[in-house]
């Protein structure tokens, strides 16, 4: 018997994930493994999230609620917003997953997306399966609105704009993105993906998702528990979008995507200010002195927005990558992104940063 699978699947690329740090012990019979490659929060998840999953274990024999009820409750009350506009996942993932099953339907439709971005706008498109438009970023590593609407047909049924963007930390303007969504026709959906949010929204050029669903635009935003809240090992993401998409995403889902544990993680996490505080004005702080370090050693540090920071090299990327995992740091190559001499770093704690500096530095020298 011969299974047939579809032809667009077979020619999609599994998701590489960063290597765990297990594996680099085993692998290469290390004691020590500082792991900066998938943008995880160094601080760990919120302790009311660690209390939140002991107390629900306890009837994790149950099925969790599948309509996130207090979670959604949680979010609507945070963010003044009815919870008819909330959407909630197995991770952001699951819910950009969701968009291309639900808005994505025949061919012809097209994806439009930057160039690096998030590799699983691809999968959305590549599943449907339809046209994926891939527009190259700008010379600062940014969007390239102008570019993207000029892409933009009568076909395009969905623009992704992952802002601040993953792998570069780049942010659009609210003025340029404003502009833009302006000027996009009315059958288009935009989803302004925020995974990284809570690194950015202080910064009043920052625009908002929410604010454009309010405004009842074609936006859709999406956020994560797995970044600022650090809960990225048990899968929870939620969005903002308008209600014939949430209603149409509540029929597409599975009847119990969303974890009880999950649930219980993201609702006390959502009420732990500090820890989130703590978060980012570490990865301020530490962004900062990284970047600082990598320009005083001549390489180009892209400007970040995110928890990440996005390098030109003066060489290929690649081989730096392979000799810091020798020495015990783990950091993503980004030549699989069409950016053969940059790498990415996840910003950790200040000793697990030294760490990486003094390795990087004896790289460098070499």
């Amino acid at each position: 018997m011969t299974i047939s699978i579809r032809p667009n699947v077979k020619l999609m690329e599994p998701y590489q994930p960063g290597k765990p740090i297990s594996e680099v012990k085993r692998e290469l019979g290390l004691d020590r493994v500082v792991k900066l490659a998938s943008n995880e929060n160094p601080f760990g998840p919120s302790p009311k999230a660690v209390e939140a999953v002991r107390k629900a274990a306890l009837e994790m024999h149950l099925y969790p609620d599948g309509a996130a009820y207090s979670l959604r409750q949680a979010l609507s009350k945070k963010f003044d917003v009815p919870t008819s506009h909330l959407l909630v996942g197995n991770g952001s993932d699951e819910l950009i997953h969701l968009l291309g099953l639900v808005l994505l339907d025949k061919p012809t439709d097209e994806v439009v997306i930057g160039d690096p971005s998030f590799v699983r706008y691809d999968a959305a498109a590549n599943l449907a399966p339809c046209r994926l438009v891939k527009v190259p970023l700008d010379g600062t590593f940014t969007h390239d609105l102008a570019a993207m609407r000029g892409a933009v047909t009568t076909d395009t049924k969905i623009v992704f704009v992952c802002n601040p963007n993953n792998p570069t930390g780049t942010i659009v303007t609210k003025t340029d993105f404003e502009a833009f969504l302006n000027d996009l026709p009315g059958h288009v959906a935009v989803v302004l993906d925020e995974a990284y949010y809570e690194f950015a929204c202080s910064n009043p050029e920052y625009p908002k998702s929410l604010d454009y669903v309010k405004a009842g635009r074609n936006v859709i935003g999406l956020r994560t528990f797995s970044k600022a809240y650090g809960l990225a090992g048990i899968r929870i993401g939620y969005g903002f979008a308008p209600e014939v998409v949430v209603d149409a995403v509540n029929r597409a889902r599975e009847p119990f995507d969303v974890n009880s544990l999950a649930q219980a993680a993201a609702e006390a996490a959502l009420g732990d200010k500090e820890h989130v505080a703590k978060t980012v004005e570490n990865n301020r702080a530490e962004a900062e002195r990284i970047s600082r370090a990598l320009a005083d050693w001549g390489m180009k540090p892209v400007p970040t927005s995110a928890n990440f920071v996005f390098v030109q090299l003066d060489r290929p990327g690649k081989p730096v990558f392979q000799q810091l995992l020798k020495m015990g740091v783990i950091v993503r190559a980004t030549d699989e992104m069409g950016q053969p001499n940059c790498i990415r770093i996840s910003i950790g704690t200040h000793e697990e940063n030294s760490f990486l500096l003094d390795c990087l530095k004896e790289v460098l020298e070499k």
